[in-house]
């Protein structure tokens, strides 16, 4: 029975529950706060979450490292959070933020700049 309250409580409650996975993790879903284009995809944990809301600019778990990074932190290319919308199920965050610079480590204004083509290749998205 308790799982049931927990479950209606986070799908229709106001309360903020977020449920990290088995590996304490959130995925996070940057997306730019002006044009709504998709930036970068990447995980929080709790660290990443409360340094997120304290400071107002992006921060995540980096899983190839298992610390906490702040995205632009050497770049200069932060992310300014303006909003965080939360799913239904709490288990998955839309970033609205202000890019200061490219989201992308490669230069790319966006990790999201190829298409799967028809015949299965990589295209690069023009625009």
């Amino acid at each position: 029975m308790t799982s049931e309250i927990d479950t209606r409580v986070r799908e229709t409650g106001e309360q903020f529950l977020p449920k990290f996975g088995a590996d304490g993790l959130l995925t996070g879903v940057v997306v730019d706060a002006s044009t709504r284009e998709v930036l970068m995809v990447a995980h929080l944990d709790r660290e990443a979450l409360d340094k997120t809301r304290e400071t107002g600019l992006a921060h995540f778990h980096s899983r190839s490292r298992g610390t906490l990074w702040c995205k632009g932190e050497t770049s200069g290319n932060v992310l300014r959070v303006q909003d965080i919308l939360v799913d239904c199920d709490q288990d998955a965050l839309v970033i609205l933020a202000a890019p200061a610079g490219p989201a992308c480590h490669t230069g790319a204004r966006s990790c999201f700049y190829r298409k799967l083509g028809s015949d299965g290749r990589l295209e690069p998205i023009s625009g």
